[in-house]
Protein backbone atom coordinates (compact mmCIF):
# COMPACT_ATOMS: atom_id res chain seq x y z
CA UNK A 1 0.00 0.00 0.00
CA UNK A 2 1.51 3.43 -0.94
CA UNK A 3 1.93 5.57 1.86
CA UNK A 4 -0.69 9.09 1.79
CA UNK A 5 1.86 11.90 1.09
CA UNK A 6 -0.18 15.23 2.54
CA UNK A 7 -0.17 18.80 1.55
CA UNK A 8 3.13 20.58 3.02
CA UNK A 9 0.98 23.97 3.10
CA UNK A 10 -2.14 24.87 3.02
CA UNK A 11 -4.19 25.26 -0.34
CA UNK A 12 -6.53 27.79 1.20
CA UNK A 13 -3.35 29.52 1.43
CA UNK A 14 -1.48 28.71 -1.86
CA UNK A 15 -4.45 28.57 -3.58
CA UNK A 16 -6.19 31.94 -2.42
CA UNK A 17 -6.17 34.93 -4.89
CA UNK A 18 -5.31 37.70 -2.49
CA UNK A 19 -4.10 41.78 -3.62
CA UNK A 20 -1.94 41.46 -6.62
CA UNK A 21 -2.51 38.04 -8.13
CA UNK A 22 -1.71 37.25 -11.10
CA UNK A 23 -3.72 34.14 -13.44
CA UNK A 24 -1.23 34.73 -15.80
CA UNK A 25 1.61 34.00 -13.26
CA UNK A 26 -0.20 30.34 -12.36
CA UNK A 27 1.44 27.52 -14.19
CA UNK A 28 -1.30 24.73 -14.85
CA UNK A 29 0.91 22.38 -14.60
CA UNK A 30 2.20 22.72 -11.23
CA UNK A 31 1.08 20.66 -8.03
CA UNK A 32 1.49 24.09 -5.29
CA UNK A 33 1.97 23.28 -1.97
CA UNK A 34 2.03 19.29 -2.62
CA UNK A 35 5.36 17.25 -3.29
CA UNK A 36 3.89 14.32 -4.47
CA UNK A 37 3.44 12.65 -7.59
CA UNK A 38 0.38 10.92 -9.18
CA UNK A 39 0.46 7.94 -7.16
CA UNK A 40 0.88 9.56 -4.27
CA UNK A 41 -1.96 12.14 -5.17
CA UNK A 42 -4.64 9.17 -5.75
CA UNK A 43 -3.79 7.74 -2.73
CA UNK A 44 -4.31 10.90 -0.74
CA UNK A 45 -7.51 11.02 -2.65
CA UNK A 46 -8.80 7.74 -0.99
CA UNK A 47 -7.41 7.74 2.22
CA UNK A 48 -8.91 11.30 3.12
CA UNK A 49 -12.51 9.82 1.89
CA UNK A 50 -13.78 8.88 5.00
CA UNK A 51 -12.61 11.79 7.11
CA UNK A 52 -14.72 13.97 4.52
CA UNK A 53 -17.62 11.69 4.65
CA UNK A 54 -17.51 11.81 8.30
CA UNK A 55 -17.09 15.64 8.56
CA UNK A 56 -20.00 15.74 5.92
CA UNK A 57 -21.97 13.75 8.36
CA UNK A 58 -21.40 15.84 11.17
CA UNK A 59 -22.62 18.69 8.98
CA UNK A 60 -25.75 17.17 7.79
CA UNK A 61 -26.70 15.91 11.29
CA UNK A 62 -26.27 19.01 13.17
CA UNK A 63 -28.71 20.80 10.54
CA UNK A 64 -31.23 18.80 11.72
CA UNK A 65 -30.79 19.83 15.01
CA UNK A 66 -30.88 23.90 14.04
CA UNK A 67 -27.10 24.69 13.30
CA UNK A 68 -27.56 27.28 10.28
CA UNK A 69 -24.09 26.16 9.06
CA UNK A 70 -23.95 24.56 5.24
CA UNK A 71 -21.03 24.59 2.82
CA UNK A 72 -21.34 25.81 -0.43
CA UNK A 73 -18.60 25.06 -3.37
CA UNK A 74 -18.30 26.77 -6.21
CA UNK A 75 -16.69 25.51 -9.73
CA UNK A 76 -15.60 27.48 -12.46
CA UNK A 77 -13.41 26.16 -15.04
CA UNK A 78 -12.82 26.15 -19.14
CA UNK A 79 -14.78 23.47 -20.90
CA UNK A 80 -13.35 20.13 -19.82
CA UNK A 81 -11.00 21.28 -16.70
CA UNK A 82 -12.25 19.12 -14.86
CA UNK A 83 -15.31 20.18 -12.59
CA UNK A 84 -16.91 17.40 -13.51
CA UNK A 85 -13.92 14.79 -12.36
CA UNK A 86 -14.33 16.69 -9.11
CA UNK A 87 -17.66 16.30 -8.16
CA UNK A 88 -17.66 12.57 -9.23
CA UNK A 89 -14.44 11.90 -7.36
CA UNK A 90 -14.30 14.27 -4.26
CA UNK A 91 -17.91 15.39 -3.72
CA UNK A 92 -18.94 11.54 -4.91
CA UNK A 93 -17.52 10.32 -1.63
CA UNK A 94 -20.16 12.30 0.66
CA UNK A 95 -23.68 10.84 1.45
CA UNK A 96 -25.85 12.04 -1.44
CA UNK A 97 -28.83 12.89 0.85
CA UNK A 98 -26.58 15.65 2.22
CA UNK A 99 -25.93 17.31 -1.32
CA UNK A 100 -27.36 18.95 -3.08
CA UNK A 101 -25.83 19.63 -7.38
CA UNK A 102 -26.71 22.12 -9.61
CA UNK A 103 -25.29 21.89 -12.75
CA UNK A 104 -26.21 25.43 -14.17
CA UNK A 105 -27.03 26.01 -18.02
CA UNK A 106 -27.67 28.15 -19.96
CA UNK A 107 -30.79 30.39 -19.00
CA UNK A 108 -34.27 29.51 -19.74
CA UNK A 109 -36.80 32.05 -20.88
CA UNK A 110 -38.13 32.20 -17.55
CA UNK A 111 -35.20 32.67 -15.59
CA UNK A 112 -33.93 35.73 -18.24
CA UNK A 113 -37.27 37.52 -17.12
CA UNK A 114 -35.52 37.57 -13.64
CA UNK A 115 -32.10 39.10 -12.13
CA UNK A 116 -29.50 37.30 -12.96
CA UNK A 117 -29.52 35.75 -9.53
CA UNK A 118 -32.63 34.46 -9.07
CA UNK A 119 -32.05 31.07 -10.50
CA UNK A 120 -29.07 31.12 -7.45
CA UNK A 121 -31.00 31.76 -4.90
CA UNK A 122 -33.64 29.00 -5.35
CA UNK A 123 -30.29 26.61 -5.12
CA UNK A 124 -28.64 27.80 -2.24
CA UNK A 125 -28.08 24.54 0.02
CA UNK A 126 -30.54 24.69 3.25
CA UNK A 127 -29.00 24.13 6.90
CA UNK A 128 -26.67 21.13 6.86
CA UNK A 129 -26.23 20.53 3.59
CA UNK A 130 -23.37 20.55 1.10
CA UNK A 131 -24.04 22.74 -2.00
CA UNK A 132 -22.47 22.22 -5.46
CA UNK A 133 -22.55 24.51 -8.15
CA UNK A 134 -20.90 23.16 -11.21
CA UNK A 135 -21.14 26.70 -12.98
CA UNK A 136 -22.95 29.38 -11.57
CA UNK A 137 -23.85 33.23 -11.06
CA UNK A 138 -20.20 33.83 -12.18
CA UNK A 139 -21.59 32.76 -15.70
CA UNK A 140 -23.31 36.02 -15.86
CA UNK A 141 -19.76 38.40 -15.74
CA UNK A 142 -17.89 36.03 -17.58
CA UNK A 143 -19.60 34.67 -20.93
CA UNK A 144 -21.21 38.19 -21.02
CA UNK A 145 -17.91 40.14 -20.63
CA UNK A 146 -16.71 38.19 -23.56
CA UNK A 147 -19.28 38.52 -26.09
CA UNK A 148 -20.66 41.55 -24.63
CA UNK A 149 -23.70 41.12 -24.03
CA UNK A 150 -23.74 43.36 -20.85
CA UNK A 151 -22.03 46.68 -20.90
CA UNK A 152 -19.25 47.72 -18.29
CA UNK A 153 -21.80 49.73 -15.90
CA UNK A 154 -24.30 46.36 -15.81
CA UNK A 155 -21.23 44.10 -15.07
CA UNK A 156 -20.20 46.70 -12.15
CA UNK A 157 -23.86 46.53 -10.91
CA UNK A 158 -23.42 42.49 -10.68
CA UNK A 159 -19.94 42.12 -9.25
CA UNK A 160 -21.61 44.34 -7.01
CA UNK A 161 -24.34 42.18 -6.61
CA UNK A 162 -22.40 38.81 -5.97
CA UNK A 163 -20.63 40.50 -3.04
CA UNK A 164 -23.74 41.18 -1.22
CA UNK A 165 -25.55 38.00 -2.50
CA UNK A 166 -22.45 35.81 -0.93
CA UNK A 167 -22.23 38.19 2.13
CA UNK A 168 -25.87 37.86 3.18
CA UNK A 169 -25.35 34.13 2.47
CA UNK A 170 -21.89 34.04 5.07
CA UNK A 171 -24.24 35.65 7.62
CA UNK A 172 -26.64 33.21 7.19
CA UNK A 173 -24.08 30.15 8.31
CA UNK A 174 -22.88 29.32 4.99
CA UNK A 175 -18.85 28.62 4.51
CA UNK A 176 -18.35 29.43 0.81
CA UNK A 177 -15.84 27.68 -1.60
CA UNK A 178 -15.07 29.44 -4.62
CA UNK A 179 -12.75 27.05 -7.33
CA UNK A 180 -11.83 27.74 -10.43
CA UNK A 181 -10.19 25.19 -12.08
CA UNK A 182 -7.14 26.46 -13.83
CA UNK A 183 -6.12 24.44 -17.70
CA UNK A 184 -3.70 25.48 -19.97
CA UNK A 185 -4.82 26.03 -23.75
CA UNK A 186 -3.06 23.25 -24.95
CA UNK A 187 -4.07 21.02 -21.97
CA UNK A 188 -7.66 22.05 -23.50
CA UNK A 189 -6.73 21.07 -27.08
CA UNK A 190 -5.69 17.42 -25.82
CA UNK A 191 -8.50 16.66 -23.70
CA UNK A 192 -10.90 17.90 -26.85
CA UNK A 193 -8.93 15.65 -29.19
CA UNK A 194 -9.13 12.69 -26.43
CA UNK A 195 -12.71 12.91 -26.78
CA UNK A 196 -13.44 12.69 -30.09
CA UNK A 197 -10.76 9.76 -30.24
CA UNK A 198 -13.14 7.76 -27.60
CA UNK A 199 -16.53 6.86 -28.42
CA UNK A 200 -17.43 6.75 -25.17
CA UNK A 201 -16.96 10.14 -24.62
CA UNK A 202 -18.36 11.25 -27.67
CA UNK A 203 -21.29 12.45 -25.53
CA UNK A 204 -19.76 15.18 -23.56
CA UNK A 205 -17.93 16.98 -26.76
CA UNK A 206 -20.41 19.97 -28.22
CA UNK A 207 -18.94 22.67 -30.91
CA UNK A 208 -19.88 24.91 -28.56
CA UNK A 209 -16.63 23.83 -26.99
CA UNK A 210 -14.54 25.14 -29.76
CA UNK A 211 -16.77 28.08 -30.38
CA UNK A 212 -15.77 29.13 -27.38
CA UNK A 213 -12.02 28.47 -26.86
CA UNK A 214 -11.69 31.30 -29.60
CA UNK A 215 -12.20 33.30 -26.80
CA UNK A 216 -9.21 32.19 -24.58
CA UNK A 217 -7.50 35.04 -23.94
CA UNK A 218 -11.00 37.08 -23.28
CA UNK A 219 -12.32 34.51 -21.04
CA UNK A 220 -8.83 34.61 -19.23
CA UNK A 221 -9.03 38.73 -18.81
CA UNK A 222 -12.62 38.43 -17.49
CA UNK A 223 -11.71 35.69 -15.00
CA UNK A 224 -8.65 38.10 -13.94
CA UNK A 225 -11.86 40.95 -12.99
CA UNK A 226 -14.31 38.87 -11.76
CA UNK A 227 -10.86 37.31 -8.97
CA UNK A 228 -10.38 41.30 -8.86
CA UNK A 229 -13.68 42.05 -7.88
CA UNK A 230 -15.13 39.47 -6.02
CA UNK A 231 -12.34 37.38 -3.98
CA UNK A 232 -13.49 39.08 -0.46
CA UNK A 233 -12.66 37.91 3.46
CA UNK A 234 -15.80 36.06 3.58
CA UNK A 235 -15.61 34.34 -0.15
CA UNK A 236 -12.27 34.60 -1.37
CA UNK A 237 -11.53 32.52 -4.95
CA UNK A 238 -8.58 29.82 -5.05
CA UNK A 239 -7.24 29.02 -8.37
CA UNK A 240 -6.37 25.37 -9.10
CA UNK A 241 -3.60 24.35 -11.02
CA UNK A 242 -5.95 21.58 -13.73
CA UNK A 243 -3.74 19.96 -15.71
CA UNK A 244 -2.94 17.22 -13.84
CA UNK A 245 -6.30 15.65 -12.87
CA UNK A 246 -4.89 13.96 -9.80
CA UNK A 247 -3.69 17.03 -8.23
CA UNK A 248 -6.32 19.47 -9.03
CA UNK A 249 -9.07 16.40 -7.58
CA UNK A 250 -7.03 16.41 -4.11
CA UNK A 251 -6.46 20.12 -4.08
CA UNK A 252 -10.39 20.01 -3.80
CA UNK A 253 -10.80 17.79 -1.43
CA UNK A 254 -8.61 19.56 1.07
CA UNK A 255 -10.07 22.87 0.39
CA UNK A 256 -13.53 21.20 1.12
CA UNK A 257 -11.77 19.34 4.42
CA UNK A 258 -10.30 22.89 5.68
CA UNK A 259 -13.71 24.22 5.29
CA UNK A 260 -15.68 21.57 7.25
CA UNK A 261 -13.03 21.28 9.69
CA UNK A 262 -13.12 24.90 10.26
CA UNK A 263 -16.76 25.17 11.32
CA UNK A 264 -15.88 23.78 14.70
CA UNK A 265 -18.20 20.88 13.83
CA UNK A 266 -19.20 17.91 16.27
CA UNK A 267 -22.18 15.54 16.86
CA UNK A 268 -25.12 16.86 18.12
CA UNK A 269 -25.74 15.74 21.62
CA UNK A 270 -28.61 13.29 22.40
CA UNK A 271 -31.91 14.90 23.73
CA UNK A 272 -33.16 12.03 25.93
CA UNK A 273 -32.15 9.82 28.41
CA UNK A 274 -29.72 7.40 26.30
CA UNK A 275 -29.24 4.85 29.49
CA UNK A 276 -32.39 4.50 29.25
CA UNK A 277 -33.87 3.88 26.16
CA UNK A 278 -30.90 1.41 25.67
CA UNK A 279 -32.65 -0.09 28.53
CA UNK A 280 -35.48 -0.42 26.72
CA UNK A 281 -34.47 -1.43 23.57
CA UNK A 282 -32.72 -4.83 25.86
CA UNK A 283 -36.22 -5.40 26.99
CA UNK A 284 -37.92 -5.38 24.07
Amino acid sequence: MVAAVEFAKSPAEVLRVDSGFSLAGVDPESTPGYSGNKVDGKALLGAQDARLTELQEQLFASGKFGSPKRLLLILQAMDTAGKGGAVSHVVGAMDPQGVHLTAFKAPTEEEKAHDFLWRIEKQVPAAGMVGVFDRSHYEDVLIHRVHGWADAEELERRYSAINDFEARLAEQGTTIVKVMLNISKDEQKRRLIARLDDPSKHWKYSRGDLTERAFWDDYMDAYSVAFEKTSTDVAPWHVVPANKKWYARIAVQELLLEALRGMSLDWPKAEFDVAAERALVVES
